[in-house]
């Protein structure tokens, strides 16, 4: 009788605004994919908001137009929304299929924009994501952490109109920042800090060899 393929493993990255996230993602994605390729397991990048059909729809809505388009508890329940069918459809099947996830943002985006950015508070977000995942996890969360000021100034040279949140004053990504420092100190098992003020391939450095102590790789097994 063949053997069920063992259960993926899930890495979220997290961040502020130009904390280099997507940069850092695909050069994760590509040193992830050879290591895990000498053990016959595949990988799967996506995003969030976002990451199946219904959920890309609803990132149209949040990443797009004025800063106060929405009020906070709007923008958790839309984000609470995209990720439960982000869940169903992309991240689950892959995992229960014994695929590697490796995701751009995940639910602490959504503890720290909507609870600690713009004030919602930790209550009601726990809530909603309690509804929305039950006691799902990550395995590995990385927050990549930058100055704010530097993190704005890299940000605005992007080119690209999903801005809405880049656009918001100072405070809040300054809320943003802290939030996400607390989430670590809160978790530290699951999160780990990533110093995302260097150059791009010491962060990515950095970013290895958290991935690879956590989760077992650097002994050529999975933990």
């Amino acid at each position: 009788m063949p053997t069920s393929p063992a259960r993926g493993r899930f890495i979220t990255l997290e961040g502020g605004e130009g904390a280099g996230k997507s940069t850092q993602l695909r050069r994760l994605a590509e040193t992830l994919r050879a290591s895990l390729h000498t053990r016959g397991v595949g990988l799967v990048t996506t995003r969030e908001p976002g990451g199946s059909p219904g959920a890309e729809e609803i990132r149209g809505l949040l990443v797009t137009g004025e800063t106060g388009r929405w009020s906070a508890t709007t923008e958790a329940l839309l984000h609470t929304a995209a990720r439960r069918d982000h869940l169903e459809r992309t991240v689950w099947p892959a995992l229960e299929a014994g695929t590697w996830v490796l995701c751009d943002r995940f639910f602490d985006s959504t503890m720290a924009y909507q609870g600690y950015g713009l004030g919602l508070g930790r209550e009601l977000v726990e809530t909603l994501q309690t509804a929305a995942l039950g006691g799902f996890r990550p395995d590995l969360t990385l927050i990549l952490d930058i100055d704010v000021e530097t993190g704005l100034r890299r940000a605005v040279a992007r080119h690209g109109g999903e801005d809405r949140y880049e656009r918001m004053d100072i405070g809040f990504h300054q809320r943003l920042r802290d939030g996400f420092l607390d989430i670590a100190r809160r978790e530290p098992d699951r999160c780990a800090v990533v110093d995302a003020d260097a150059d791009p391939d010491g962060v990515q450095a950095r970013i290895w060899d958290a991935v690879s102590s956590r989760l077992g790789l650097a002994q050529g097994r999975e933990s």
